[in-house]
């Protein structure tokens, strides 16, 4: 397994079933749209040419929190999942923003998401503080 970065409309749209699997009620084109808009770096694992997890990746600073790597929509295409996919993509962004001077990988999961939780605990992520949001 690879990992390679999408940078074409072409590369990204070969990712928009497996990000759909996380954005289900986001129609292709709309996920299209927004892979297209954000200043994000995005990154396939891709076995025998063809993309198995997806991960976003923006590099910012803020404030609150030191030069960081914010890691979204990490995604396993479903028949992969459990078979180290999301540990290799998460190892790769681990490194790629150590490359950018970046002091932490941070991100953000859905308070129910247990599992999710364990794999990224078990990974050496702890928890910082928590996300609240409000809808309008």
């Amino acid at each position: 397994m690879k990992i390679r970065e999408l940078t074409t409309a072409a590369e990204r749209r070969e990712a928009v079933p497996i990000l759909r699997q996380l954005w289900s009620d986001s129609d292709p084109e709309d996920v299209m749209e927004w892979t297209a808009q954000d200043d994000a770096d995005r990154f396939a694992a891709v076995d025998d040419g063809e993309p198995v997890g997806v991960a976003g990746v923006l590099v910012t600073d803020l404030l609150h929190h030191e030069r960081h790597a914010w890691l979204y929509d990490l995604v396993v295409d479903e028949p992969w999942r459990g078979e180290g996919v999301g540990s290799a993509l998460v190892e790769f962004v681990e490194d790629w923003a150590a490359e950018r001077d970046c002091a932490h990988v941070a991100l953000a999961s859905p308070a129910a998401k247990d599992g999710v939780h364990q794999f990224y605990e078990r990974r050496g992520y702890e928890k910082w503080g928590y996300v609240v949001e409000k809808s309008l």
